[in-house]
Order: C-alpha cells, then sequence, then structure tokens
C-alpha cells in the first residue's frame, strides 16, 4: 500500500515545490533537515522522548543538532522517511492518530507476535510488511 506523497512529505517538513516522489528522493539525497527525526518522532510516539533515538542514535543525533545546518545521511533520510510513510498509511486506515499508534505498537500475528514499529524501523522489507498489512485492512482483505 502506497502513502500518499503529500501527508509523507507534510511530516517531514518537506517544502510544497518539493512534494512529488522525485523532489522527495532528491530531498532525501541532499539530506533531510535533522528536525525531521523530531517531527515524525514527536507525530508517532509524542510522550517517549527517546523514540527519536531509535531513529537516529542518540550520540549521532546530539552531534547533528549541534550544527544549524547539519543534515540526515542518506540511510538516515531513508528510515525517516519509511516511518513517515508507513505512519501516514496507519493513519488513513485507522483515522486517526490514538488508532494509529495502537495499530503499530501492538504485536500483531500476521508479523509473528512482532510490533510493526519494530519491524518499520529494522527494515525497509519490514515497512513494506506492515504497508500490506495495513492495505489489507482498508481494503478488507486482511484475516
Amino acid at each position: 500500500m502506497a502513502a500518499s506523497i503529500n501527508p509523507v512529505a507534510s511530516v517531514l517538513g518537506i517544502s510544497k515545490s518539493q512534494r512529488t516522489t522525485l523532489g522527495i528522493i532528491q530531498t532525501i539525497m541532499d539530506g533531510l533537515p535533522v528536525t525531521a527525526v523530531y517531527r515524525i518522532a514527536s507525530a508517532v510516539s509524542p510522550d517517549d522522548v527517546n523514540f527519536r533515538f531509535k531513529i537516529v542514535p542518540k550520540a549521532t543525533l546530539e552531534r547533528r543538532k549541534k550544527h544549524p545546518r547539519a543534515r540526515l545521511t542518506v540511510e538516515e533520510g531513508g528510515r525517516v522517511e519509511r516511518l513517515a510513510r508507513v505512519w501516514s498509511s496507519a493513519m488513513d486506515v485507522w483515522g486517526g492518530e490514538e488508532n494509529a499508534r495502537a495499530f503499530l505498537f501492538r504485536p500483531h500475528a500476521l508479523l509473528s507476535g512482532r510490533r510493526p514499529i519494530d519491524m518499520t524501523l529494522a527494515t525497509d522489507l519490514g515497512a513494506r510488511l506492515v504497508e500490506d498489512i495495513l492495505g489489507r485492512l482498508k481494503y478488507g482483505s486482511a484475516p
């Protein structure tokens, strides 16, 4: 299930002129601003101040924060985008933040009891599996 570009770009803080698939890719390749980590972390897990360190390690984030023009690496930006994509899909399927969070942070049978948030943060393939489950839920084919 592909998330719509606008919600993903919005949560990442990408300008309206760059809100295309290629624009987002270019922004990630140029380096997302460090603030993107804080934006997605506060959207997905607002009560957990340490959640952002699951996206980018604490020492790395602290080092980058000291430089106002610091950017994320392509790998880090990809992880942030992946989380934003799954978050946007979960919001679309569940219709609100609380329900989307409940889905992401609760173990799921189709993930062998793993939490969707952990699968999303681990690998792109894990995120795609979570997106597949969300697509099944949206279109009524989930067991």
